[in-house]
Parts: C-alpha cells; structure tokens; sequence
C-alpha cells in the first residue's frame, strides 16, 4: 500500500439511499403518512448534476430520527422500476431500526390497518423483523433489536474468519463448476438458523 496515501475518512453514518419512485405523491403518502418519515428536503431540476445528462427530475427526501435520509426521483414519466430479472425479491432490501418489539407490533398493524400486507414478526435471535413492500416495489423492513453491544461485539470478533472460509469453499467451489463435477449453488458451511431445515422424517 502506498505510505503517502491519506487515511480512509471516518464514515459516520448513513446519509442517504435513492431509489425511483414510479410517482411523488404516493411516495409521499406511504413514507410520511403511513410510517411517519417527516419530507425533509426537495432537489428539482432539468439536468443530473453528477453526469450532465437531460433527465427532469424531483429528488426528495424523508428524514429519519438519526438525521440520515431515504430519498427518491420521480423521473416524471409515472413508469416504476424494474426489478432485478435474476435476483429474488427478498435479497434486496432496506432495513430500519426501531427501539422496540411493542413498535414493531404497532407498526405493523398501522400498516395492515393500510392493506398492506406484512411478512412477521420474523425472529433473527439477534433481532425481530417484519417485512412489507413500498409502493414502488422496495422491499422494507422494520428490525428492533434484541443483541446488546456486548453480544454484537463477541459477533463481530468470528466475523472475519467465517467470510474467509466462504470465501476458500467458493473458491473450490468454482473449480469444480468449471470441470462440470456441480451445477448446484454453494451451500453454507454451517447453518445459523436450523429451525428452517426440514426434517428428513
């Protein structure tokens, strides 16, 4: 590594994620009136600053309780944004933290309450979930903590060692694809969540 390089800055938190919104309003409505996320800040304009492209767009923003943001475009042209053609749609998502379980249940409800339909309260041992989709096909999800910092601690100290053995079995893992000897995917090397194997009774 180069010596006479600066040092990474600190990254302190999140500041914001930006999706496409198929239209501002209904964006609005779910984000501010249903989970409660305050509009914070609005960018319009006709051309994108980072490439110069011609592409009108309003980039608005709702403010979480850290002062980090999720933002979106309207682009619009009331078109919404595909989903990834080869990844399933649980993959990827956006997760926020709320202070306790009793929130996780009421938010839930509020939604339901909403017609939106909610996946959980999922049980994850070091945090409860619920899952639920926004009105532009973004997968959410809401995790109130159970792990103290302690635990999460002792997690982070095995983290390292269990992506590199990953890491030397897909290694493997590819060769064997490339001689024809598995088509299967890569399994994990341990199973976190044993519940959800099923009996072989």
């Amino acid at each position: 590594m180069n010596a006479t390089l600066p040092p990474p800055a600190p990254v302190q938190q999140l500041h914001h994620y930006a999706y496409r919104a198929r239209d501002a309003e209904e964006t609005r409505h779910f984000y501010e009136d249903i989970l409660g996320l305050p509009l914070y800040h609005i960018i319009q304009s006709d051309y994108v600053p980072s490439t110069g492209e011609y592409c009108p767009y309003t980039h608005f923003f709702f403010r979480l309780q850290d002062g980090s943001f999720i933002a979106f475009f309207d682009l619009g042209d009331d078109v919404a944004a595909e989903p990834s053609p080869n990844t399933p749609k649980w993959v990827n998502h956006i997760s926020f933290r709320v202070n306790t379980v009793q929130e996780l249940e009421n938010t839930k409800a509020r939604l339901q309450a909403h017609g939106i339909e909610v996946l959980g309260v999922t049980d994850h041992h070091i945090f409860k979930s619920i899952y639920f989709f926004d009105p532009n096909g973004i997968r959410l999800e809401l995790t109130a903590q159970l792990a103290d910092e302690f635990q999460m601690l002792q997690e982070s100290k095995t983290a390292h060692a269990r992506l590199a053995e990953w890491n030397a079995r897909k290694e493997q893992w590819r060769k064997e694809r490339a001689s024809g000897q598995t088509s299967a995917p890569l399994k994990p090397q341990s199973n976190d969540r044993p519940e959800f194997v099923p009996s072989s009774s």
